[in-house]
């Protein structure tokens, strides 16, 4: 059985007298004796502080795990920007491009080839041989406005000319997550 508990913490820091704040805290305390997992975040402005307030608890700092891998001799979509649903023989759909973006994380075979029983997805048409596409990927806890500057880099990627045409950018979360 789950449960989804709302509480304010900003609105109960604010005045810790008030009889929301002991109804929670009696509950807490005396109705269920439950031990919590938090996933906290803080920017560095006020670090000495916060690393100080939470010293009393056993806390573990993790930082974003890094995975970056090569894809050599890939077929890519071709797409444009001007014709995100696609034009026949001309460019393939944004959708065809999510599905060929998942093929690709997940180093699905995009031959379809006819021994192959696993896979018979192919590349989108119309499309490109490429020598290699880069893959980041970047798990754990990420806030968002860190994938908003991550975000803001990558636009900036374009400023000058590059072999590149085009980068991609995939924020997957929990089903509970702002991101979801």
């Amino acid at each position: 059985m789950k449960f989804v508990i709302s509480i304010d913490l900003m609105d109960l820091s604010l005045n810790l007298d008030s009889k929301k704040y002991e109804r929670i805290s009696w509950s807490f305390k005396e109705k269920k004796l439950l031990k919590f997992d938090f996933l906290l975040s803080w920017h560095p402005t006020e670090e000495s502080t916060m690393k100080s307030y939470f010293s009393k608890y056993q806390i573990q700092e993790h930082q974003p795990k890094v995975a970056l891998s090569t894809v050599r001799e890939v077929q890519c979509p071709v797409l444009q920007s001007s014709s995100l649903a696609g034009e026949l023989e001309e460019a393939c759909s944004a959708l065809e491009l999510l599905d060929w973006l998942g093929a690709v994380f997940c180093s699905a075979d995009l031959n379809n080839q006819p021994y192959n029983l696993i896979s018979t997805y192919c590349c989108p048409q119309p499309s490109t041989a490429i020598a290699q596409a880069c893959l980041c990927t970047i798990t754990r806890f990420i806030l968002p406005e860190k994938i908003q500057a991550l975000l803001e880099q990558l636009c900036h990627y374009f400023d000058e000319p590059k072999l590149a045409p085009w980068v991609t950018l995939s924020v997957q979360g929990f089903a509970d997550s702002p991101v979801s």
